[in-house]
């Protein structure tokens, strides 16, 4: 006996593609009359700088300049005080129009930006990986497959905006502007499900943002 097929199609959950878009088109992460905005912890001073100089000071400490991948670049604004500092700075983001914007505004000899899904997508060859705020807004499949593409770079500098003190790590969301604070949860890569292999993780630097909710780190992770 045959068996029926349904002409009925499956749906799936919207593309984070089509989310993030959204998240720009609608000002999700709000706005200072720009085009583009990728939010507060990309702009507020207090949360900017810090990381600028901790990694301006880690890439300067090496003989010869990396080439750093900026792998979630959004508006730019944090990426662009960073380019001197590299060989070549290669960054990378999923919306389309956000990377045409941003190739028509910043437009340095060593710098390239591409548009590319992390989780689907080949990513660039490089020294170095910075991955800012990203991960906290992606389900732990997307993460699994992100992973094992971080752990071809040598140094991986990882940010995350963790609760503060103990919380139960990498509880799963569907991927999107939320992250997983409210469920007293962060990501940890290197606790199930997801066991990035590194020789070493330093913590690099803490930050508590002005509104007092949770802790922004960042991590300095040595692959194998």
């Amino acid at each position: 006996m045959k068996q029926q097929h349904s002409d009925k199609k499956v749906k799936k959950p919207w593309a984070t593609k089509a989310v993030m878009e959204q998240i720009y088109e609608l000002n999700f992460w709000g706005t200072n009359d720009t085009d583009f905005y990728s939010g507060d912890g990309s702009h507020h001073a207090e949360i900017v700088n810090p990381y600028v100089a901790i990694v301006r000071s880690f890439l300067t400490s090496f003989d010869k300049k990396l080439t750093v991948c900026d792998l979630g670049c959004g508006d730019f604004n944090v990426g662009k005080q960073l380019t001197a500092y590299a060989q070549k700075y290669i960054a990378v983001d999923i919306v389309e129009a956000l990377i045409a914007r941003n190739r028509k505004k910043f437009q340095v000899e060593n710098l390239e930006f591409h548009c590319l899904n992390l989780t689907e997508d080949s990513l660039p060859v490089g020294d170095c990986a910075l991955v800012r705020q990203v991960l906290q807004h992606l389900s732990n499949a997307e993460i699994e497959r992100i992973v094992r593409k971080l752990e071809k770079y040598h140094y991986v500098i990882l940010t995350e905006h963790l609760p503060v003190g103990d919380f139960i790590p990498n509880k799963d969301i569907i991927s999107g502007r939320g992250i997983r604070l409210k469920q007293q949860s962060g990501i940890d890569l290197l606790a199930a499900p997801f066991y990035l292999k590194v020789k070493e993780a330093t913590p690099f630097l803490s930050v508590v943002p002005n509104d007092g909710k949770g802790v922004i780190v960042t991590t300095l992770y040595k692959t194998l």
